[in-house]
């Protein structure tokens, strides 16, 4: 079942998604690839911080953050990622470093890659290591509200 806040919101938001169940996967490209998703569509988040808030880098699973970049397209004077253990408490109805890129649902503002905001669907993670959703990148637009940035290599 995908995140609880997740599955509500959009459901609230009358918004249509697809749930797909796959293998146990940790890292975003396995993921991908046990959901027969391209690495290059499926959508990463990446926790950073930024000036000591918390914000949501959602990339596609075959890119890496560009720290630098970020830092400059942003104007933090301190950008870092984040690791697992500082944000586990943040996502509670979440396995650790399965976070759906919904940062409004938890506080926090959304970077997303322009090659995701190209693409006429989104798929991530839902909240667990074996569930994805996928849905339309107008509908997760209008409900998240992103800056489309450009901060990866």
């Amino acid at each position: 079942m995908p995140a609880t806040k997740l599955k509500q919101f959009l459901d609230d938001n009358d918004v249509r998604y697809v749930v797909t169940t796959h293998s146990l996967a940790y890292t975003a490209q396995e993921v991908a690839a046990s959901a027969h998703v391209s690495g290059r569509d499926f959508a990463k988040t990446v926790i950073v911080k930024i000036d000591g808030d918390w914000a949501m880098a959602v990339l596609p699973a075959n890119r890496k953050v560009d720290i630098q970049e970020l830092r400059e397209i942003t104007g933090g004077d301190r950008v870092k990622l984040a690791a697992e253990d500082e944000f586990r408490d943040v996502f509670p109805d979440c396995e650790p470093g399965a976070m759906p890129p919904f940062g409004n649902l938890y506080g926090m503002d959304v970077f997303v890659a322009p090659s995701l905001a190209d693409e006429e669907e989104i798929a991530f993670n839902a909240g667990s290591h074996t569930e994805i959703i996928k849905m339309s990148f107008g509908d997760f637009e209008r409900l998240v509200k992103p800056k489309v940035l450009s901060f990866t290599t």
